[in-house]
Order: structure tokens, then sequence, then C-alpha cells
């Protein structure tokens, strides 16, 4: 962002937001996008968003990181909101433990929306780090996983009762 930040300058308050990649933006404004997304239904806009989720190869060696790349995309070409129950705009797994672990996570339940322009399309890149983290009581543990094929999956984090865009892919661990 140019110039003097308002939010810490004393400048008039305004609604700040963050999106999927945390990119700032003001959504003080009402705009002819905006008034468009919100004709569009939360059910319609969950259809409309599609998720692809990709590594750049297929195998690894066992406690090597792998890059993954999470693609979401507005098929329509208006603006469309997809409301989510809680802060969590989307997520990834692997074997179904979110971001690889099996740790309970506590999110906010106040809820958010990922926003989409007409056809736009966001990426974002994430590195899991090979390993799975495994808790016990107090206890945390970091393991290397055991050679065999393991499903990564990306979605948009919406209620569990509603659609869920998402994607998967198998790795190969060696």
């Amino acid at each position: 962002m140019d110039g003097p930040d308002p939010r810490r300058d004393g400048g008039p308050e305004r609604p700040w937001t963050a999106d999927a990649v945390g990119l700032e933006r003001d959504d003080s404004r009402p705009t002819i996008a905006t008034f468009l997304s919100s004709l569009v239904p939360a059910a319609l806009a969950r259809r409309a968003v599609a998720v692809s989720i990709a590594t750049d190869r297929e195998v690894y060696a066992r406690d090597e990181p792998v890059d993954i790349s999470v693609d979401f995309k507005n098929r329509l070409p208006v603006p469309v909101s997809v409301p989510t129950p809680r802060r969590r705009r989307w997520g990834w797994t692997i074997d179904g433990d979110l971001e690889g672990s099996d740790e309970r996570r506590y999110v906010p339940e106040r809820p958010s929306t990922f926003r989409f322009r007409g056809g736009e399309r966001k990426r974002v890149q994430v590195t899991w780090n090979g390993r799975l983290e495994r808790t016990d009581g107090d206890r945390r543990e970091s393991v290397v996983p055991d050679p065999g094929t393991y499903e990564l999956r990306a979605f948009v984090a919406t209620g569990a009762d509603r659609h869920r865009p998402s994607d998967e892919t198998t790795i190969r661990l060696e």
C-alpha cells in the first residue's frame, strides 16, 4: 500500500479485510461489483468456485518438502461471495489431517466471506514439510510418514452441511 495507513495514522475508521492470500482491501465503498455479487445466491456462488490442487512431482523421498499449488477460480463472469462459517476461508489436508496435523485447530466462530471478482483466479503456494504432526495429550511429535500413497486435498471452508468445492491429488513417498 502506498502512502499512510489510515488505520494507524488516526484517519477515518473503515472496514479493512484480508483476502485468501493476505492482500488487504477496503470494502467500505459499494461498487457495481459488490452489488452484483449480492444478487448471486450463496448456493450458486459455492458451485461457481472451482478448486484445483497440484504438486511439482508425484514421487517424493520421505521427509522431503512438498510444494503445493492451490487454484481457486470463479467460473462466472460476475462477482461471487462464498460465505464461510468461520474465519478460515480455505484449507488443505493430507490424508484427512488439516495441514498434516491431528492437532485440534481453534478458529474464531465469526463468519467470513471468500470473495471473487468475475472470472477471478486466486493462486496460493504452500509447502508441506513432509512430516505429520501428532498429539497425545500434552505431548506433540513430528513424525516422518511411512512409505506409501497419500491424498492431498484443497477445499473452500464452507460448512459441513453445504457443498464444499474441493480437489484432490495423490503423491507417493518412497
